[in-house]
């Protein structure tokens, strides 16, 4: 499967443990396309439709239904729980997303 950075991607993210966002969700790829196209793992941010007002979270727009990305709840996982690609984010979307990162992990 050819996955590419910023799209939306159906992950099984079972087993967890606590407060790690489980189930069978939307997720936000975030590891670059370089890292994609030759590692078997992948870096994702949770999808919800739970949404808070949270300065880790970026509100976006899938299958017409208003949802989280949660920035605070990123992992990485094999590519075998991805079980397909759903849609990517908008350009707005992805400034917004390259925004919060930024405010949240560097410096």
């Amino acid at each position: 499967m050819d996955l590419k950075q910023y799209q939306i991607v159906l992950v099984n993210l079972d087993t967890t443990i606590g407060s790690e966002m489980k189930k069978t969700r939307p997720c936000v790829i975030i590891s670059p396309n370089e890292m994609n196209k030759y590692l078997n793992t992948i870096v994702l941010a949770p999808m919800t439709s739970s949404l808070k007002n949270y300065p880790t979270r970026v509100e976006v727009m899938h299958e017409n239904k208003a949802s989280s990305i949660v920035l605070d709840q990123i992992r990485t996982v094999d590519r075998q729980r991805i079980i397909k690609v759903l849609d990517s984010l908008t350009g707005e979307e992805i400034l917004k997303v390259k925004e919060v990162i930024r405010e949240a992990f560097v410096d």
